[in-house]
């Protein structure tokens, strides 16, 4: 019992340190030559915490910025934008490993959304600039002079990415890489998230791959189970909900392919080639199947065939371009997994619905062959029988009449 007891008090030990260890209020400087800062907050993305003394007559800021759970092999940076909520604007303190072991720390203006980080002066003083690199944990410190700035209520931004050499190299565009920037009010001891550009276009991203997949990716291929299953059992039924869906299918996606457009001209310099071309092919297929509605030909016209033959490929092109690349769109947003999950969960549904359907068209086909076929040979047997009476009976009639 004493050893349970021991090994309790052991869990919950480490239990409450690791609890402690996640706020900033509880967290110990031990260098000798920091000192003990009075407002900290707890930034809700990417594992990072900001600490600082803040002294209005002066408007001067020392700040430590510390990023855990980072690995030697990535970069981290902490900056403030002056003029915009963004992360293009931001005048950065940036903080690394080299390889030989030794911390590299200085400050970059982010002039583009490919920067490099390239080392270069601030838009106001920065003195005092360390960095360390301990148990995983980054921490930068800094003396800002921010004599420029006519509110305590600043925009500040975060990030971290992965080093390529002793280089920062590009860090990930989606997720929480797109979300960590907020207010940081210098008074009050405060920091949260804002409205800032950054949150804004992530949650337009979501709603671009929301409309995306629900359009092209589960409402298209619904649309071409109903024409392809329903026509057996309703006519011409099938033919105006097949449309009607379609239709709806295409306006939500031409809204998803507009969010795509409008976040492409906002993020300059952050393409994505190979889903943009798909989406771009994949909106003048869609546009081009709606259009040649107006000009399908009759049921009875002899270049009907073709028509069928041009529709029907563009229907399933149309489908597997969609289903590329929502799972591209995926793979760029990097969600939960549960979405990617659902997905993929809701296409594995669709195709057994779609191989139930097959069977049963097959079966409802094969039987009305059956009794179309049994019909002719009755109306065939029964038209036999008639041309023999015609042919014996009247002809026997007529020679007897002839002797």
């Amino acid at each position: 019992m004493s050893s349970v007891f021991l090994i309790s008090c052991v869990l919950f030990t480490l239990f409450v340190s690791s609890t402690y260890a996640q706020s900033c209020t509880n967290y110990n400087f031990t260098s000798n030559n920091q000192m003990l800062f009075t407002s900290c907050s707890d930034l809700p993305y990417l594992n990072s915490f900001l600490h600082w003394n803040y002294n209005p007559s002066t408007k001067t800021a020392k700040i430590a910025y510390r990023h855990t759970k980072i690995a030697s092999t990535r970069w981290v940076a902490w900056g403030i934008n002056p003029t915009s909520q963004g992360m293009v604007g931001s005048q950065a303190l940036v903080a690394y490993q080299k390889s030989d072991g030794k911390m590299r720390v200085y400050t970059s203006p982010v002039t583009s959304y490919q920067t490099q980080l390239q080392q270069g002066d601030l838009s106001f003083n920065v003195s005092d600039i360390s960095a360390t690199y301990l148990n995983n944990e980054i921490t930068i410190f800094a003396t800002l002079k921010l004599e420029d700035f006519n509110s305590t209520i600043l925009n500040q931004v975060w990030q971290e990415g992965p080093l390529s050499g002793d280089s920062p190299a590009m860090h990930d565009t989606s997720g929480v890489n797109t979300q960590s920037a907020g207010a940081l009010r210098l008074l009050s001891g405060q920091s949260g998230t804002t409205k800032t550009g950054a949150s804004t276009q992530f949650n337009k991203r979501n709603l671009h791959g929301l409309l995306n997949a629900v359009s092209w990716g589960i409402m298209m291929p619904i649309g071409i189970l109903f024409a392809r299953y329903l026509k057996v059992f309703s006519d011409p039924a099938w033919f105006y909900l097949h449309s009607i869906w379609q239709i709806t299918a295409y306006v939500i996606g031409v809204a998803g392919w507009a969010t795509g457009l409008q976040l492409g001209s906002e993020s300059n310099g952050i393409q994505f080639t190979a889903h943009r071309i798909i989406g771009i092919v994949l909106f003048s297929l869609a546009t081009l199947q709606v259009s040649a509605m107006l000009l399908r030909p009759k049921r009875d016209h002899k270049h009907r065939i073709y028509w069928n033959i041009y529709h029907r490929s563009v229907g399933y092109s149309i489908v597997v371009l969609g289903i590329i690349n929502i799972f591209k769109g995926l793979n760029i947003l990097k969600p939960q997994k549960k979405w990617e999950t659902s997905y993929i969960a809701t296409l594995v549904g669709l195709g057994i619905i779609a191989a139930f359907l097959e069977v049963m068209t097959w079966c409802v086909v094969i039987k009305r062959n059956k009794s179309v076929s049994n019909t002719v040979e009755k109306n065939s047997q029964g038209l036999h029988e008639a041309n023999w009476y015609n042919d014996h009976g009247n002809g026997t009639n007529r020679t007897h009449y002839r002797v």
